[in-house]
């Protein structure tokens, strides 16, 4: 598996934005076979989006606008994941939708960032919204307790519209 993820990522260009140094610097060490750029605010963040193309993007919520820079990612065409620890929300995740991310991640699920963004390689740049809502959902139910779609009408309608999708 190593050998394949290293290829399929191998000099990828990366921007990786969060506010908290020592986040930067472990998904820069495990990212090593691709060109990782990193932004710790907001405005570092806007430059290189405006200044660079990237081929994936990956945004903290908190601390840095990350919807904001979500917003701006995705009007460049980059796949975008949000990866957050505080604003792990159903509304954050709502949100991300909404706005064109492709996946979510968890922070406490970072030992997993690899393996999601080789499948937004190999999807393309497409969501992969089906892989996140099937891999975490026993996760976000400890998380956000059990019926936390059905409480929300548009996570519950995405969801069975992924599910159709398969059929």
């Amino acid at each position: 598996m190593a050998t394949n993820s290293k290829n399929l990522l191998k000099d990828k260009a990366i921007l990786i934005v969060d506010d908290e140094p020592d986040i930067l610097e472990t998904v820069k060490e495990q990212l090593d076979m691709c060109l990782v750029h990193t932004a710790a605010n907001y405005d570092t963040a806007l430059q290189h989006l405006l200044s660079y193309t990237y081929d994936i993007v990956i945004l903290d919520i908190m601390g840095v606008k990350g919807f904001e820079l979500l917003k701006k990612s995705v009007s460049r065409g980059f796949p975008t994941v949000m990866f957050t620890a505080h604003a792990l929300t159903p509304e954050s995740l709502k949100k991300s939708i909404k706005l064109g991310a492709v996946s979510f991640l968890p922070k406490d699920k970072a030992s997993e960032l690899k393996n999601f963004l080789e499948q937004v390689v190999l999807g393309g740049g497409k969501p992969i919204w089906k892989k996140v809502f099937d891999r975490f959902e026993s996760y976000f139910e400890k998380r956000f307790g059990p019926d936390w779609k059905e409480r929300d009408n548009f996570l519950k309608e995405f969801e069975e519209t992924l599910k159709k999708r398969e059929e």
